[in-house]
C-alpha cells in the first residue's frame, strides 16, 4: 500500500497487512477525473479477509475498553456492525442528518465546498458508555472530526477511533487526533 504507517499499521502480521491490502482496489478517476478511489468491496466480498479484519477490529475494541461501537456513514456500518457482535458490544450508527427516526441530536461540519450534519439517536448512547468509533478509511478528517465531537454531547467517553485505512496525504490525522484528546486512532493500513 505504501511507506507510511501507523502504530497500528505497523503492529500487524505481515500476512494480516498483506491479506488486507492486496484486497483493497484502486479505481482510477472515480468518483470524478483525478481521483484515485480505494474500492475495499473485494474485501468485503472474500470471507477470509473480511473475517481477519473483524478480528483485528474487535481486538482493538475490547484493549480500549468499549461498550459499544459507533459505525460512521456507509461503510463504517459494514466494519462497525461486525465487529460489535465479535467484540460482544451493541452498535450505534451516525448518520446523515434526516436518515434517522425520533429524537436526535446533530453535528455540522465543514465540507470541501460547504457543510453536512451528522445525526445520532439521543438514547443510543449514555454516560459511561466507552465508544470506539469505526469507519474504512480517514480522509480529511472532517465526518470524524464531527462525530467525536456529537459522540462527547451524548455523555459517552470516545475510547478511540479505528480505520480500516487512513490516506495519509490528506492530513486528516492531526485533525482527528486533537478531536480525539489523547485517546488513540488507529489506521490498519495507511498510504
Amino acid at each position: 500500500m505504501g511507506t507510511r504507517e501507523s502504530s497500528t499499521a505497523s503492529q500487524l502480521p505481515d500476512g494480516v497487512r498483506e491479506l488486507l491490502a492486496d484486497r483493497i482496489h484502486d479505481v482510477a478517476d472515480y468518483p470524478r477525473p483525478g481521483v484515485m478511489f480505494k474500492d475495499i468491496t473485494p474485501l468485503l466480498a472474500d470471507a477470509e479477509a473480511l473475517c481477519v479484519l473483524t478480528d483485528v477490529l474487535a481486538g482493538i475494541a475490547r484493549e480500549h475498553g468499549a461498550t459499544k461501537i459507533v459505525g460512521l456513514e456507509a461503510r463504517g456500518f459494514i466494519l462497525g456492525a461486525p465487529t460489535a457482535v465479535r467484540a460482544g458490544v451493541g452498535f450505534v450508527p451516525v448518520r446523515k442528518a434526516g436518515k434517522l427516526p425520533g429524537a436526535t441530536l446533530s453535528q455540522a461540519y465543514d465540507l470541501e465546498y460547504g457543510s453536512a450534519r451528522i445525526e445520532v439517536h439521543a438514547e443510543g448512547l449514555t454516560e459511561g458508555d466507552r465508544v470506539l468509533v469505526v469507519d474504512d478509511v480517514l480522509a480529511t478528517g472532517g465526518t470524524a472530526e464531527a462525530a467525536v465531537q456529537l459522540l462527547r454531547r451524548t455523555g459517552a467517553e470516545v475510547v478511540g477511533l479505528a480505520v480500516l485505512l487512513e490516506l495519509g496525504f490528506l492530513e486528516g490525522r492531526g485533525r482527528v487526533e486533537r478531536a480525539l484528546a489523547g485517546a488513540p486512532l488507529d489506521a490498519l493500513l495507511a498510504v
